[in-house]
Protein backbone atom coordinates (compact mmCIF):
# COMPACT_ATOMS: atom_id res chain seq x y z
CA UNK A 1 0.00 0.00 0.00
CA UNK A 2 0.98 3.54 -0.51
CA UNK A 3 0.58 6.33 2.01
CA UNK A 4 -3.16 5.98 1.42
CA UNK A 5 -3.78 3.07 3.73
CA UNK A 6 -6.42 1.17 1.72
CA UNK A 7 -7.13 0.70 -1.99
CA UNK A 8 -10.79 0.96 -3.08
CA UNK A 9 -11.93 -0.27 -6.49
CA UNK A 10 -14.91 1.77 -7.75
CA UNK A 11 -16.90 0.01 -10.48
CA UNK A 12 -19.31 2.55 -11.96
CA UNK A 13 -20.15 3.42 -15.58
CA UNK A 14 -21.50 6.89 -14.74
CA UNK A 15 -18.45 9.17 -15.02
CA UNK A 16 -20.03 11.89 -12.90
CA UNK A 17 -20.80 9.54 -10.04
CA UNK A 18 -17.33 7.99 -10.33
CA UNK A 19 -15.86 11.46 -9.87
CA UNK A 20 -18.03 12.05 -6.80
CA UNK A 21 -17.00 8.73 -5.27
CA UNK A 22 -13.33 9.31 -6.03
CA UNK A 23 -13.40 12.74 -4.40
CA UNK A 24 -15.27 11.40 -1.37
CA UNK A 25 -12.93 8.45 -0.83
CA UNK A 26 -9.70 10.30 -1.50
CA UNK A 27 -10.71 12.93 1.05
CA UNK A 28 -10.73 10.10 3.61
CA UNK A 29 -7.22 8.98 2.64
CA UNK A 30 -8.13 6.05 0.41
CA UNK A 31 -6.46 5.31 -2.90
CA UNK A 32 -9.11 4.93 -5.61
CA UNK A 33 -8.93 2.58 -8.61
CA UNK A 34 -11.61 3.10 -11.23
CA UNK A 35 -13.39 0.78 -13.66
CA UNK A 36 -16.29 1.72 -15.94
CA UNK A 37 -17.06 -1.79 -17.25
CA UNK A 38 -17.31 -5.31 -15.87
CA UNK A 39 -14.33 -6.44 -17.95
CA UNK A 40 -12.14 -3.62 -16.63
CA UNK A 41 -13.33 -4.30 -13.07
CA UNK A 42 -12.09 -7.89 -13.20
CA UNK A 43 -8.74 -6.80 -14.64
CA UNK A 44 -8.27 -4.16 -11.93
CA UNK A 45 -9.39 -6.53 -9.16
CA UNK A 46 -6.80 -9.10 -10.21
CA UNK A 47 -3.93 -6.70 -10.83
CA UNK A 48 -4.35 -4.19 -7.99
CA UNK A 49 -5.80 -6.52 -5.31
CA UNK A 50 -8.00 -3.82 -3.75
CA UNK A 51 -8.96 -3.83 -0.08
CA UNK A 52 -12.63 -3.18 -0.91
CA UNK A 53 -14.86 -2.91 -3.98
CA UNK A 54 -17.78 -0.53 -4.56
CA UNK A 55 -19.73 -1.98 -7.46
CA UNK A 56 -22.71 -0.81 -9.50
CA UNK A 57 -24.93 -3.51 -10.98
CA UNK A 58 -26.03 -1.74 -14.17
CA UNK A 59 -22.81 -1.94 -16.19
CA UNK A 60 -22.74 -1.55 -19.98
CA UNK A 61 -21.05 -4.83 -20.93
CA UNK A 62 -22.20 -7.26 -18.25
CA UNK A 63 -24.46 -7.30 -15.24
CA UNK A 64 -22.78 -6.43 -11.97
CA UNK A 65 -24.10 -9.63 -10.40
CA UNK A 66 -21.69 -11.53 -12.67
CA UNK A 67 -18.83 -9.27 -11.56
CA UNK A 68 -19.54 -10.11 -7.92
CA UNK A 69 -19.55 -13.85 -8.54
CA UNK A 70 -16.42 -13.62 -10.72
CA UNK A 71 -14.44 -11.69 -8.11
CA UNK A 72 -15.50 -14.21 -5.47
CA UNK A 73 -13.81 -16.96 -7.48
CA UNK A 74 -10.37 -15.51 -6.73
CA UNK A 75 -10.68 -13.00 -3.88
CA UNK A 76 -12.36 -12.59 -0.47
CA UNK A 77 -12.23 -8.77 -0.82
CA UNK A 78 -15.25 -6.98 0.73
CA UNK A 79 -17.77 -5.98 -1.96
CA UNK A 80 -20.33 -3.23 -1.37
CA UNK A 81 -23.01 -2.89 -4.03
CA UNK A 82 -24.13 0.62 -5.00
CA UNK A 83 -27.26 0.31 -7.10
CA UNK A 84 -30.52 2.00 -8.01
CA UNK A 85 -32.17 -1.43 -7.94
CA UNK A 86 -34.22 -1.37 -4.75
CA UNK A 87 -36.13 -4.64 -5.17
CA UNK A 88 -35.58 -7.23 -2.46
CA UNK A 89 -34.88 -9.90 -5.08
CA UNK A 90 -31.91 -7.90 -6.44
CA UNK A 91 -30.48 -7.41 -2.95
CA UNK A 92 -30.83 -11.10 -2.08
CA UNK A 93 -29.24 -12.16 -5.38
CA UNK A 94 -26.26 -9.85 -4.83
CA UNK A 95 -25.72 -10.86 -1.21
CA UNK A 96 -26.09 -14.57 -1.95
CA UNK A 97 -23.72 -14.13 -4.89
CA UNK A 98 -20.93 -12.86 -2.66
CA UNK A 99 -21.57 -9.18 -1.89
CA UNK A 100 -20.99 -8.12 1.71
CA UNK A 101 -23.30 -5.10 1.76
CA UNK A 102 -25.89 -3.38 -0.42
CA UNK A 103 -26.48 0.38 -0.59
CA UNK A 104 -29.35 1.77 -2.64
CA UNK A 105 -28.89 4.94 -4.72
CA UNK A 106 -29.25 7.76 -3.91
CA UNK A 107 -27.12 7.24 -0.83
CA UNK A 108 -25.80 9.27 2.07
CA UNK A 109 -22.06 9.98 1.81
CA UNK A 110 -21.69 9.68 5.58
CA UNK A 111 -23.42 6.31 5.66
CA UNK A 112 -21.43 5.00 2.70
CA UNK A 113 -18.12 5.92 4.33
CA UNK A 114 -19.24 4.25 7.56
CA UNK A 115 -20.08 1.07 5.65
CA UNK A 116 -16.68 1.15 3.91
CA UNK A 117 -14.90 1.51 7.27
CA UNK A 118 -16.94 -1.34 8.73
CA UNK A 119 -16.16 -3.62 5.78
CA UNK A 120 -12.46 -2.86 6.03
CA UNK A 121 -12.44 -3.52 9.78
CA UNK A 122 -14.11 -6.90 9.33
CA UNK A 123 -11.72 -7.83 6.55
CA UNK A 124 -8.67 -6.76 8.54
CA UNK A 125 -9.75 -8.72 11.61
CA UNK A 126 -10.34 -11.83 9.52
CA UNK A 127 -6.91 -11.58 7.90
CA UNK A 128 -5.17 -10.86 11.19
CA UNK A 129 -6.70 -13.91 12.84
CA UNK A 130 -4.95 -16.12 10.29
CA UNK A 131 -1.64 -14.32 10.00
CA UNK A 132 1.62 -14.81 11.87
CA UNK A 133 4.32 -12.23 11.21
CA UNK A 134 8.03 -11.97 11.82
CA UNK A 135 8.61 -8.48 13.20
CA UNK A 136 12.18 -7.78 14.23
CA UNK A 137 13.16 -10.33 16.86
CA UNK A 138 9.55 -11.40 17.51
CA UNK A 139 7.04 -13.78 16.00
CA UNK A 140 3.64 -12.10 16.30
CA UNK A 141 0.12 -13.42 15.77
CA UNK A 142 -2.08 -10.35 15.29
CA UNK A 143 -5.28 -12.33 15.76
CA UNK A 144 -4.45 -13.81 19.15
CA UNK A 145 -2.21 -10.86 20.13
CA UNK A 146 0.49 -13.33 21.08
CA UNK A 147 4.16 -12.54 20.58
CA UNK A 148 7.27 -14.52 21.35
CA UNK A 149 10.96 -13.69 21.16
CA UNK A 150 14.31 -15.17 22.16
CA UNK A 151 13.55 -14.50 25.83
CA UNK A 152 9.98 -15.83 25.86
CA UNK A 153 6.54 -14.26 25.47
CA UNK A 154 6.16 -10.50 25.00
CA UNK A 155 3.10 -8.55 26.17
CA UNK A 156 1.64 -5.62 24.21
CA UNK A 157 -0.69 -3.08 25.80
CA UNK A 158 -3.95 -2.47 23.87
CA UNK A 159 -2.59 0.77 22.38
CA UNK A 160 0.73 -0.87 21.44
CA UNK A 161 -1.15 -3.69 19.76
CA UNK A 162 -3.36 -1.30 17.74
CA UNK A 163 -0.28 0.67 16.70
CA UNK A 164 1.55 -2.49 15.65
CA UNK A 165 -1.45 -3.80 13.69
CA UNK A 166 -1.93 -0.43 11.98
CA UNK A 167 1.69 -0.34 10.85
CA UNK A 168 1.66 -4.00 9.79
CA UNK A 169 -1.26 -3.28 7.46
CA UNK A 170 1.01 -0.83 5.66
CA UNK A 171 2.86 -3.84 4.19
CA UNK A 172 6.28 -2.21 4.56
CA UNK A 173 5.26 1.14 3.08
CA UNK A 174 4.80 4.49 4.77
CA UNK A 175 1.85 5.06 7.08
CA UNK A 176 1.37 8.75 7.79
CA UNK A 177 1.15 10.16 11.32
CA UNK A 178 -2.41 11.37 10.75
CA UNK A 179 -3.51 7.95 9.51
CA UNK A 180 -1.97 6.23 12.52
CA UNK A 181 -3.58 8.60 15.01
CA UNK A 182 -6.98 8.28 13.30
CA UNK A 183 -6.85 4.47 13.29
CA UNK A 184 -5.28 3.88 16.70
CA UNK A 185 -7.06 6.57 18.73
CA UNK A 186 -10.11 7.34 16.60
CA UNK A 187 -11.20 9.98 14.05
CA UNK A 188 -12.06 12.56 16.72
CA UNK A 189 -8.67 12.50 18.38
CA UNK A 190 -6.74 15.76 18.10
CA UNK A 191 -3.40 15.12 16.39
CA UNK A 192 -0.83 14.42 19.08
CA UNK A 193 2.48 13.55 17.48
CA UNK A 194 4.29 13.72 20.83
CA UNK A 195 2.12 10.94 22.25
CA UNK A 196 2.57 8.92 19.08
CA UNK A 197 6.35 9.22 19.35
CA UNK A 198 6.19 7.97 22.93
CA UNK A 199 4.31 4.83 21.90
CA UNK A 200 6.65 4.28 18.96
CA UNK A 201 9.57 4.41 21.41
CA UNK A 202 7.90 1.85 23.72
CA UNK A 203 7.10 -0.43 20.78
CA UNK A 204 10.68 -0.27 19.54
CA UNK A 205 11.92 -1.41 22.93
CA UNK A 206 9.92 -4.61 22.43
CA UNK A 207 10.51 -5.40 18.75
CA UNK A 208 13.90 -3.93 17.83
CA UNK A 209 17.17 -5.84 18.41
CA UNK A 210 18.69 -2.41 19.15
CA UNK A 211 16.03 0.25 19.90
CA UNK A 212 18.66 3.00 19.64
CA UNK A 213 19.29 2.06 15.99
CA UNK A 214 15.82 1.12 14.67
CA UNK A 215 15.79 -1.04 11.56
CA UNK A 216 12.31 -2.56 11.92
CA UNK A 217 10.08 0.39 12.86
CA UNK A 218 11.57 3.13 10.69
CA UNK A 219 10.83 6.85 10.95
CA UNK A 220 10.13 8.70 7.72
CA UNK A 221 10.89 12.29 8.86
CA UNK A 222 7.98 14.68 8.56
CA UNK A 223 5.68 11.99 7.14
CA UNK A 224 5.18 8.93 9.34
CA UNK A 225 6.51 5.45 9.97
CA UNK A 226 7.23 2.22 8.12
CA UNK A 227 7.27 -1.28 9.64
CA UNK A 228 9.47 -3.94 8.05
CA UNK A 229 7.54 -7.20 8.26
CA UNK A 230 8.32 -10.74 7.11
CA UNK A 231 5.26 -12.76 6.12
Amino acid sequence: MTETMFRILVVEDDAGLRDVLRTLLEAEGYRVIEAETAARALIEARSHKPDAVLADLGLPDRDGQIVIRSIREFSPVPIIVLSARAMEADKVLALDGGADDYVTKPFSSTELLARVRAALRRSARSAEQQETLRIGRLTVNLGTREAAGPDGNVHFTPVEYRLLACLARGHGLIVTQDQIIREVWGPDRVTDTRGLRSYVKMLREKIEPDPALPRVLVTEPGVGYRLIVER
